[in-house]
């Protein structure tokens, strides 16, 4: 159930996340429910596509569906009361890459996976829906620019296993992991922190 809520909780940062972006670059309603659709979905379907789980979860339970368009009529209704709209986007969007780095290691540790692989797992949920939702929106895919983004996935899922040699108790694990994938996202941007780039300023 706890995991569940999880999976829940993400699907409706993500959709609310991928409803905004198209907002913001004026779609028509159909494209709205399209984009939240494909970023919330997005990882988690080339996750279970990669572990062969067929057909994938979110076809297997309408829930994911019925959130996924409750969470877009809900941003559209709501759109004129989500100020400062930027900063919306940011915090939806970390809310969701923390709870679904969280849901991908659990689905690895489920299917009995290399724990290397359970942390790939869980950055690829939390970031794949993203740089679908960047590429159908004609935007870079913030995992591909300096931001801290994917790293901090990587992070949070390091975190689970460190600790999971002190604590046995998973639901408390995930809230750590969750915890710690929001403050180094939140960290790296109050303080501008980024990964080092390839190219010299002209």
């Amino acid at each position: 159930m706890f995991f569940q809520i999880i999976d829940i909780l993400g699907t409706i940062a993500f959709a609310i996340s991928g409803a905004l972006v198209a907002m913001n670059k004026r779609m028509d309603p159909f494209g709205v429910l399209i984009i939240a659709f494909v970023t919330a979905v997005g990882g988690g379907t080339l996750r279970d596509v990669m572990i062969g789980v067929e057909p994938v979860s979110w076809m297997r339970n309408m829930t994911f569906v019925y959130v996924i368009m409750g969470s877009a009529v809900f941003a559209v209704v709501f759109r004129k009361r989500i100020s400062y709209l930027r900063k919306s986007l940011f915090l939806f969007d970390t809310i969701g890459i923390s709870l679904y780095t969280v849901v991908g290691i659990e689905t690895g540790l489920i299917a009995g996976l290399h724990p290397l692989v359970c942390i790939a797992l869980g950055t690829m949920t939390a970031c794949f829906g993203g740089v679908l939702r960047d590429i159908l929106c004609n935007e870079i895919p913030v995992i591909f620019r300096k931001e801290i983004y994917a790293t901090a996935c990587i992070l949070g899922g390091l975190t689970y296993f460190l600790l999971s040699q002190f604590f046995e108790d998973r639901n408390f694990l995930f809230v750590i992991v969750a915890i710690v994938v929001i403050t180094i996202r939140l960290v790296a941007v109050r303080f501008k922190i980024s990964l080092p780039s390839l190219y010299r300023k002209e």
